[in-house]
Protein backbone atom coordinates (compact mmCIF):
# COMPACT_ATOMS: atom_id res chain seq x y z
CA UNK A 1 0.00 0.00 0.00
CA UNK A 2 1.37 3.48 -1.21
CA UNK A 3 -0.47 5.95 1.02
CA UNK A 4 -0.94 4.62 4.73
CA UNK A 5 -0.46 1.99 7.54
CA UNK A 6 -1.30 -1.73 6.05
CA UNK A 7 -4.76 -3.57 6.86
CA UNK A 8 -3.75 -5.27 9.42
CA UNK A 9 -3.66 -2.29 11.48
CA UNK A 10 -7.16 -2.14 12.19
CA UNK A 11 -7.46 0.49 14.62
CA UNK A 12 -5.70 3.15 12.65
CA UNK A 13 -6.64 5.45 9.76
CA UNK A 14 -5.41 4.44 6.55
CA UNK A 15 -7.06 1.73 4.45
CA UNK A 16 -6.86 0.42 1.14
CA UNK A 17 -9.75 1.58 -0.65
CA UNK A 18 -12.10 -2.13 -1.94
CA UNK A 19 -14.90 -0.36 -3.43
CA UNK A 20 -15.43 -0.79 -7.46
CA UNK A 21 -16.92 2.42 -7.81
CA UNK A 22 -17.06 2.37 -11.59
CA UNK A 23 -19.12 -0.85 -11.19
CA UNK A 24 -21.95 0.84 -9.40
CA UNK A 25 -22.32 4.49 -10.86
CA UNK A 26 -25.32 3.33 -13.08
CA UNK A 27 -27.00 2.11 -10.01
CA UNK A 28 -26.37 4.85 -7.90
CA UNK A 29 -27.62 7.43 -10.23
CA UNK A 30 -31.02 5.33 -10.88
CA UNK A 31 -31.44 4.40 -7.05
CA UNK A 32 -30.93 8.31 -6.45
CA UNK A 33 -33.91 9.52 -8.74
CA UNK A 34 -34.97 13.10 -8.30
CA UNK A 35 -34.90 12.43 -4.00
CA UNK A 36 -32.82 15.69 -3.23
CA UNK A 37 -35.93 17.76 -3.92
CA UNK A 38 -37.47 16.08 -0.77
CA UNK A 39 -35.00 16.93 1.54
CA UNK A 40 -36.16 19.94 3.08
CA UNK A 41 -38.75 17.90 4.48
CA UNK A 42 -36.50 16.37 7.00
CA UNK A 43 -35.55 19.62 8.30
CA UNK A 44 -35.98 19.48 12.24
CA UNK A 45 -34.20 22.81 13.22
CA UNK A 46 -36.41 25.68 14.39
CA UNK A 47 -37.62 28.34 12.12
CA UNK A 48 -35.04 31.01 13.02
CA UNK A 49 -32.14 28.58 13.19
CA UNK A 50 -33.34 27.23 9.87
CA UNK A 51 -33.25 30.85 8.34
CA UNK A 52 -30.21 31.83 9.71
CA UNK A 53 -28.83 28.67 7.79
CA UNK A 54 -30.44 29.52 4.51
CA UNK A 55 -28.84 33.12 4.94
CA UNK A 56 -25.45 31.32 4.19
CA UNK A 57 -26.20 29.83 0.90
CA UNK A 58 -25.20 29.62 -1.59
CA UNK A 59 -21.13 28.41 -0.34
CA UNK A 60 -18.87 26.90 -2.07
CA UNK A 61 -16.05 24.58 -0.07
CA UNK A 62 -12.40 24.42 -1.61
CA UNK A 63 -11.32 20.64 -1.58
CA UNK A 64 -8.80 17.74 -2.99
CA UNK A 65 -10.46 17.10 -5.86
CA UNK A 66 -11.44 20.66 -6.91
CA UNK A 67 -14.41 22.64 -5.43
CA UNK A 68 -18.23 22.21 -4.77
CA UNK A 69 -20.89 25.15 -4.61
CA UNK A 70 -23.86 24.00 -2.21
CA UNK A 71 -26.97 25.86 -3.21
CA UNK A 72 -28.94 25.60 -0.15
CA UNK A 73 -29.26 24.33 3.38
CA UNK A 74 -28.25 20.60 3.44
CA UNK A 75 -30.84 18.35 4.85
CA UNK A 76 -30.10 15.37 4.58
CA UNK A 77 -26.31 14.29 5.27
CA UNK A 78 -23.68 11.51 4.46
CA UNK A 79 -20.61 11.41 6.58
CA UNK A 80 -17.81 9.36 4.63
CA UNK A 81 -14.88 10.35 7.25
CA UNK A 82 -13.98 7.81 9.71
CA UNK A 83 -15.00 10.64 12.80
CA UNK A 84 -16.70 13.31 10.42
CA UNK A 85 -19.98 12.53 11.90
CA UNK A 86 -19.08 14.19 15.52
CA UNK A 87 -18.81 17.75 13.70
CA UNK A 88 -21.63 17.00 12.28
CA UNK A 89 -23.78 16.32 15.31
CA UNK A 90 -22.01 18.77 17.13
CA UNK A 91 -23.94 21.89 14.41
CA UNK A 92 -26.98 20.24 15.06
CA UNK A 93 -27.87 17.65 12.04
CA UNK A 94 -27.67 13.94 12.55
CA UNK A 95 -26.46 12.34 9.50
CA UNK A 96 -28.67 9.90 7.63
CA UNK A 97 -25.42 7.71 6.95
CA UNK A 98 -22.21 6.83 8.13
CA UNK A 99 -19.06 4.35 7.93
CA UNK A 100 -18.12 2.14 10.36
CA UNK A 101 -14.91 2.55 11.89
CA UNK A 102 -14.18 -0.10 14.58
CA UNK A 103 -16.28 -2.54 13.22
CA UNK A 104 -18.82 -2.50 15.97
CA UNK A 105 -21.42 -0.10 14.38
CA UNK A 106 -20.87 1.58 18.55
CA UNK A 107 -23.09 4.23 16.68
CA UNK A 108 -24.96 5.89 20.00
CA UNK A 109 -22.32 3.94 22.14
CA UNK A 110 -19.57 6.53 22.51
CA UNK A 111 -20.32 8.78 25.63
CA UNK A 112 -19.24 11.70 23.72
CA UNK A 113 -21.64 11.34 21.03
CA UNK A 114 -24.71 9.28 22.79
CA UNK A 115 -26.94 12.12 23.70
CA UNK A 116 -26.46 13.54 19.90
CA UNK A 117 -27.85 10.11 18.23
CA UNK A 118 -30.81 9.23 20.53
CA UNK A 119 -32.58 6.91 18.63
CA UNK A 120 -31.89 7.91 15.21
CA UNK A 121 -28.96 6.17 14.37
CA UNK A 122 -27.81 6.29 11.20
CA UNK A 123 -27.16 3.74 7.89
CA UNK A 124 -23.81 2.27 7.82
CA UNK A 125 -22.55 2.55 4.01
CA UNK A 126 -18.87 1.30 4.37
CA UNK A 127 -16.38 0.55 6.51
CA UNK A 128 -13.47 2.98 6.26
CA UNK A 129 -12.52 3.70 2.65
CA UNK A 130 -14.85 0.44 1.27
CA UNK A 131 -18.38 2.84 0.64
CA UNK A 132 -21.42 0.86 -0.31
CA UNK A 133 -22.46 3.43 -3.53
CA UNK A 134 -25.63 2.00 -3.62
CA UNK A 135 -26.55 2.46 -0.05
CA UNK A 136 -25.63 5.85 -0.20
CA UNK A 137 -27.46 6.96 -2.78
CA UNK A 138 -30.52 5.03 -1.74
CA UNK A 139 -30.35 7.45 1.07
CA UNK A 140 -31.07 10.18 -1.17
CA UNK A 141 -28.43 12.95 0.24
CA UNK A 142 -28.20 15.98 -0.98
CA UNK A 143 -24.48 16.52 0.76
CA UNK A 144 -21.95 14.02 1.14
CA UNK A 145 -19.01 15.01 3.87
CA UNK A 146 -15.67 12.97 3.55
CA UNK A 147 -13.41 14.85 5.74
CA UNK A 148 -11.25 12.03 7.71
CA UNK A 149 -10.85 9.64 4.95
CA UNK A 150 -9.07 8.58 2.02
CA UNK A 151 -11.77 8.74 -0.48
CA UNK A 152 -10.53 8.80 -4.00
CA UNK A 153 -10.94 10.56 -7.28
CA UNK A 154 -13.08 7.91 -8.79
CA UNK A 155 -15.30 7.61 -5.70
CA UNK A 156 -15.59 11.27 -5.52
CA UNK A 157 -16.69 11.05 -9.56
CA UNK A 158 -19.53 8.45 -8.68
CA UNK A 159 -21.21 10.34 -5.91
CA UNK A 160 -20.87 13.84 -7.81
CA UNK A 161 -23.23 12.23 -10.23
CA UNK A 162 -26.02 12.41 -7.82
CA UNK A 163 -24.73 14.28 -5.14
CA UNK A 164 -22.80 17.18 -3.45
CA UNK A 165 -19.26 15.90 -2.28
CA UNK A 166 -16.67 17.85 -0.27
CA UNK A 167 -14.16 16.06 -0.28
CA UNK A 168 -10.64 15.97 2.02
CA UNK A 169 -9.27 19.23 2.71
CA UNK A 170 -6.64 20.16 0.19
CA UNK A 171 -3.02 20.50 0.81
CA UNK A 172 -3.10 17.87 3.41
CA UNK A 173 -2.35 14.00 3.05
CA UNK A 174 -5.28 11.87 3.62
CA UNK A 175 -5.82 11.73 7.08
CA UNK A 176 -3.69 14.09 8.55
CA UNK A 177 -5.64 17.32 8.31
CA UNK A 178 -5.90 19.08 11.92
CA UNK A 179 -8.80 18.89 12.99
CA UNK A 180 -9.92 22.48 13.15
CA UNK A 181 -9.49 22.72 9.05
CA UNK A 182 -11.61 19.25 8.95
CA UNK A 183 -14.11 20.92 11.62
CA UNK A 184 -14.14 24.33 9.34
CA UNK A 185 -14.78 22.76 5.81
CA UNK A 186 -17.74 20.95 7.47
CA UNK A 187 -19.29 24.23 9.10
CA UNK A 188 -18.90 25.53 5.93
CA UNK A 189 -20.86 23.42 4.16
CA UNK A 190 -23.52 23.35 6.59
CA UNK A 191 -24.26 27.05 6.33
CA UNK A 192 -22.73 27.32 9.87
CA UNK A 193 -19.72 29.24 10.04
CA UNK A 194 -20.11 31.06 12.96
CA UNK A 195 -21.53 28.45 15.63
CA UNK A 196 -18.59 26.39 14.25
CA UNK A 197 -15.95 28.57 15.32
CA UNK A 198 -17.39 28.84 18.45
CA UNK A 199 -16.85 24.96 18.71
CA UNK A 200 -13.46 25.27 17.64
CA UNK A 201 -12.21 27.88 20.29
CA UNK A 202 -14.13 26.27 23.27
CA UNK A 203 -12.20 23.12 22.52
CA UNK A 204 -8.60 25.86 21.89
CA UNK A 205 -9.78 27.16 25.26
CA UNK A 206 -9.91 23.45 27.16
CA UNK A 207 -6.43 22.37 25.71
CA UNK A 208 -4.91 26.32 27.09
CA UNK A 209 -6.44 25.69 30.28
CA UNK A 210 -4.69 22.30 30.73
CA UNK A 211 -1.49 23.81 29.48
CA UNK A 212 -1.91 26.52 32.26
CA UNK A 213 -2.32 23.43 34.79
CA UNK A 214 0.54 21.21 33.72
CA UNK A 215 3.65 23.95 32.74
CA UNK A 216 5.82 20.48 33.02
CA UNK A 217 4.62 18.96 30.27
CA UNK A 218 5.95 21.44 27.90
CA UNK A 219 9.41 19.95 28.94
CA UNK A 220 8.46 16.54 28.75
CA UNK A 221 8.92 14.23 24.94
CA UNK A 222 5.64 12.34 24.42
CA UNK A 223 5.19 9.16 21.99
CA UNK A 224 2.28 7.43 21.30
CA UNK A 225 2.57 3.96 19.60
CA UNK A 226 0.45 0.76 19.83
CA UNK A 227 1.53 -3.13 18.95
CA UNK A 228 -1.07 -4.86 16.15
CA UNK A 229 0.65 -8.28 16.68
CA UNK A 230 3.78 -10.00 18.31
CA UNK A 231 7.20 -8.21 17.65
CA UNK A 232 5.49 -5.32 15.58
CA UNK A 233 5.25 -2.28 16.84
CA UNK A 234 4.18 1.17 15.83
CA UNK A 235 4.03 5.12 16.76
CA UNK A 236 1.90 7.76 15.47
CA UNK A 237 3.89 10.73 13.36
CA UNK A 238 2.88 14.45 14.45
CA UNK A 239 0.37 14.28 11.85
CA UNK A 240 -1.68 11.44 13.48
CA UNK A 241 -4.75 12.65 15.18
CA UNK A 242 -3.53 10.56 18.33
CA UNK A 243 0.03 12.01 18.73
CA UNK A 244 -1.97 15.47 17.60
CA UNK A 245 -3.98 15.33 21.05
CA UNK A 246 -0.92 15.23 23.30
CA UNK A 247 0.93 17.74 21.78
CA UNK A 248 -2.07 20.14 22.32
CA UNK A 249 -1.98 19.02 25.58
CA UNK A 250 1.24 20.69 25.93
CA UNK A 251 3.94 17.63 25.09
CA UNK A 252 6.28 17.87 22.75
CA UNK A 253 6.62 15.11 19.89
CA UNK A 254 9.73 12.82 19.16
CA UNK A 255 10.71 14.31 15.59
CA UNK A 256 12.91 11.04 15.47
CA UNK A 257 9.46 8.95 14.70
CA UNK A 258 8.33 10.88 11.64
CA UNK A 259 11.98 10.02 9.99
CA UNK A 260 11.25 6.51 10.62
CA UNK A 261 7.77 6.83 8.77
CA UNK A 262 6.92 6.22 5.48
CA UNK A 263 6.12 8.94 3.25
CA UNK A 264 2.56 10.05 3.37
CA UNK A 265 2.22 7.48 6.79
CA UNK A 266 0.31 8.29 9.89
CA UNK A 267 2.50 5.63 11.85
CA UNK A 268 5.97 4.74 11.37
CA UNK A 269 6.24 1.03 11.71
CA UNK A 270 9.04 -0.40 14.81
CA UNK A 271 10.55 -4.14 14.66
CA UNK A 272 11.55 -4.53 18.54
CA UNK A 273 15.29 -3.88 17.66
CA UNK A 274 13.78 0.00 17.28
CA UNK A 275 11.89 0.64 20.26
CA UNK A 276 14.87 2.60 21.87
CA UNK A 277 13.06 5.10 19.68
CA UNK A 278 10.32 4.77 22.30
CA UNK A 279 12.47 6.00 25.46
CA UNK A 280 10.73 9.21 25.41
CA UNK A 281 10.12 11.40 28.92
CA UNK A 282 6.44 10.37 28.46
CA UNK A 283 4.88 6.67 26.67
CA UNK A 284 1.20 6.17 26.02
CA UNK A 285 0.41 2.93 24.46
CA UNK A 286 -2.74 2.59 22.88
CA UNK A 287 -4.15 -0.78 22.60
CA UNK A 288 -7.42 -3.11 21.90
CA UNK A 289 -6.31 -5.90 25.06
CA UNK A 290 -4.45 -6.37 28.31
CA UNK A 291 -3.12 -9.66 26.20
CA UNK A 292 -1.24 -6.51 24.41
CA UNK A 293 -0.22 -4.85 27.15
CA UNK A 294 1.15 -7.86 28.72
CA UNK A 295 3.36 -9.11 25.35
CA UNK A 296 4.59 -5.40 24.95
CA UNK A 297 5.50 -5.67 28.80
CA UNK A 298 7.49 -8.97 28.23
CA UNK A 299 9.53 -7.85 25.33
CA UNK A 300 12.76 -7.98 26.57
CA UNK A 301 14.21 -5.35 24.79
CA UNK A 302 11.43 -2.93 25.83
CA UNK A 303 12.10 -4.07 29.48
CA UNK A 304 15.57 -2.24 29.06
CA UNK A 305 14.28 1.20 28.21
CA UNK A 306 14.25 3.71 30.74
CA UNK A 307 10.64 4.85 30.55
CA UNK A 308 9.61 1.16 31.36
CA UNK A 309 11.89 1.08 34.48
CA UNK A 310 10.78 4.79 35.38
CA UNK A 311 7.17 3.90 35.30
CA UNK A 312 6.15 6.71 33.00
CA UNK A 313 4.47 4.31 30.50
CA UNK A 314 1.07 4.51 30.18
CA UNK A 315 -1.51 1.80 28.81
CA UNK A 316 -4.72 2.78 27.72
CA UNK A 317 -7.25 0.90 26.04
CA UNK A 318 -9.56 2.00 22.71
CA UNK A 319 -12.52 1.08 24.34
CA UNK A 320 -14.08 0.00 27.67
CA UNK A 321 -13.48 2.68 28.89
CA UNK A 322 -13.22 4.52 25.87
CA UNK A 323 -10.25 6.88 25.96
CA UNK A 324 -8.15 5.78 22.97
CA UNK A 325 -11.04 5.87 20.83
CA UNK A 326 -11.61 9.60 22.17
CA UNK A 327 -8.44 10.62 21.27
CA UNK A 328 -8.01 8.56 17.92
CA UNK A 329 -11.57 10.62 16.96
CA UNK A 330 -9.99 14.05 18.38
CA UNK A 331 -13.12 15.72 17.37
CA UNK A 332 -14.64 18.72 19.04
CA UNK A 333 -17.33 16.55 20.57
CA UNK A 334 -14.52 13.56 21.81
CA UNK A 335 -11.88 16.03 22.72
CA UNK A 336 -13.14 16.87 26.17
CA UNK A 337 -13.96 13.43 27.03
CA UNK A 338 -10.43 12.79 26.13
CA UNK A 339 -9.22 15.12 28.39
CA UNK A 340 -11.38 14.62 31.07
CA UNK A 341 -9.85 10.96 31.02
CA UNK A 342 -6.93 10.94 30.12
CA UNK A 343 -5.15 14.02 32.36
CA UNK A 344 -5.74 12.27 35.66
CA UNK A 345 -3.78 9.15 34.03
CA UNK A 346 -0.87 11.45 33.18
CA UNK A 347 -0.75 13.11 36.57
CA UNK A 348 -0.44 9.71 38.23
CA UNK A 349 2.98 8.68 36.17
CA UNK A 350 5.58 10.90 37.56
Amino acid sequence: MSTGTRPGLTRFARYVPRAAVAAVAALALTACGGGTDNASAESTSSASAGADAKSAFPVTVEHKYGSTTIDKEPKKVVTLGLSDQDAVLALGIKPVGAVDWFKEQPYGKWPWAKDKWGSDLPEIVGERDDYNMEKIAALKPDLVIAQYSGMKKEQYDTLSKFTKVVAQPKGHEDYQAPWQDMTRQIGKALGKETETEKLISDIDARFAAVRDKHPEWAESTLAVADSFEAAKYAAFTKTDPKAIFFNELGFKLHPEIDKLAEPGWNVAELSAEKLNVLDVDRLVWVTSSTEANDRIKAEPLYKKLKVHQDKRDLFVPYQDPDIGAAFSFNTVLSIPYAIDEIEPLLTAVK
